[in-house]
């Protein structure tokens, strides 16, 4: 089985793909949606979560040996890069969605050298627009960034490519919604099955 469908199972199977074609999901991105894809219940799966980890970790080293940080968006980002950071042995931050209202008003957590190399990590991305305040923080705080690292990426907003040219990133995923779609006909009924794949190929 190729490696992105693999990984889509593995989604499948903990139950972190949700489809619901009666009450659709608010995504991040503020859109409505009849399918939704939640990492953030992968951390309570051991054996899985390995899996995910080292396959993101086997990504970031085709890019990178050492002396990086690694970067966690709040909040579902940070478990990831904990996880990442402790096994590839580089040290970790965090950014945060605003500053915490007290003591030194930071928008970034934890040590850290300017003009230094980061990559930064997070669960999934719909159109990678929520990416924009964590890629800013960043580089506001003199911090290289280049790549941004998640699990899953829906890989259908035509508006995705355009909002990571704007950041000037590349975005490293391992499985997207047209690798669900691939698989999860062992999982779906005929009809929802079709749902799915009408309703995949339908977005822009």
């Amino acid at each position: 089985m190729q490696k992105n469908k693999k990984i889509a199972k593995i989604l499948l199977d903990i139950g972190c793909v949700n489809i619901n074609f009666r009450k659709p999901f608010l995504l991040t991105s503020g859109k409505l949606s009849p399918v939704y894809v939640d990492c953030r219940k992968l951390i309570s799966f051991p054996k899985e979560r390995k899996i995910i980890i080292n396959e993101m970790i086997k990504q970031i080293r085709l890019k990178y040996k050492k002396n990086i940080y690694v970067a966690g968006g709040e909040t579902a980002g940070i478990p990831y890069a904990a996880l990442i950071s402790e096994k590839i042995q580089q040290p970790m931050i965090y950014i945060r969605k605003q500053p915490k209202g007290f003591g030194k008003g930071k928008l970034i957590e934890g040590e850290f050298i300017k003009n230094t190399t980061s990559v930064l990590i997070e669960d999934m991305a719909t159109d990678a627009g929520s990416k924009l305040h964590f890629v800013k923080s960043l580089r506001a705080n003199k911090l290289i960034i280049k790549d941004i690292y998640v699990a899953f990426y829906y890989g259908v907003y035509k508006n995705a490519d355009l909002n990571l040219k704007k950041m000037n990133v590349n975005l490293n995923y391992l499985a997207t919604w047209h690798d669900i779609v691939s698989v999860s006909h062992n999982y779906l009924s005929q009809k929802d099955q079709k749902k799915l794949e009408d309703y995949i190929s339908s977005i822009n």
